[in-house]
């Protein structure tokens, strides 16, 4: 059985407060997202990518010293997939990004969190979301002192559809390239305040630990 080097990428210098959750997506079809991740510490703990046959990049405040894995995933409820082990029929990787996000281009992410903006509903299958890429001066004014070049904002500026504090260790992905990990945000869906991530290509040397 391989081994998988799991990443971790800093986003913020405080962990996410609540667990996955997104707001205002759709189920996405099966096996669409076929280098999503679940990492599983005896539940659902964050969501992944898988890069290549060895590595997974997920957000720093979803490292544990022991997590299972789990590929091929789409109803979380019940085991459909495969666990620390490639398989091609079902997953790939995701490429890493060869240019930097653009202000107002379209990006999807992808989480298994609370679709409820003020309840509690965590779906079994894999939801999608797709959201634009917000200016930074735009995340800067939002989160004063927070947002750093390492971050990109993703969202709706109106609110009413986005990740959160959650969706933790997820891929924000535009034309086949991450090029973010779901990092950090305030509440959920609100307005004037989108979702934050991890940028993938401004963190050049990423802790490693292999799980």
């Amino acid at each position: 059985m391989k081994a998988l080097v799991f990443l971790v990428l800093l986003g913020a210098a405080f962990a996410a407060a609540e667990d996955d959750r997104i707001v205002g997506g759709y189920q996405c079809p099966k096996n669409s997202v076929p280098y999503q991740v679940s990492l599983n510490a005896g539940y659902h703990l964050c969501g992944g990518s898988l890069i290549s046959s060895l590595w997974v990049i997920s957000a720093a405040h979803c490292y544990k010293s022991s997590i299972q894995v789990r590929l091929g995933e789409h109803n979380i409820a019940v085991n459909e997939g495969t666990e620390q082990w490639i398989h091609s029929a079902i997953t790939t990787t995701v490429s890493l990004p060869s240019r930097r996000p653009v202000a107002k281009e379209n990006y999807l992410v992808f989480a298994w969190g609370n679709t409820s903006a003020n309840g509690s509903n965590y779906p079994d299958r894999l939801q999608c979301l797709r959201q634009p890429i917000i200016d930074d001066r735009i995340c800067r004014n939002a989160y004063t002192q927070l947002f750093t070049d390492n971050m990109v904002c993703s969202g709706f500026r109106q609110g009413g559809a986005s990740s959160c504090q959650g969706d933790s260790g997820g891929p924000l992905v535009c034309g086949g390239q991450l090029q973010g990990v779901v990092s950090w945000g305030y509440d959920c869906a609100m307005q004037g305040h989108p979702s934050v991530y991890a940028r993938v290509q401004t963190c050049p040397n990423p802790s490693g630990s292999v799980v």
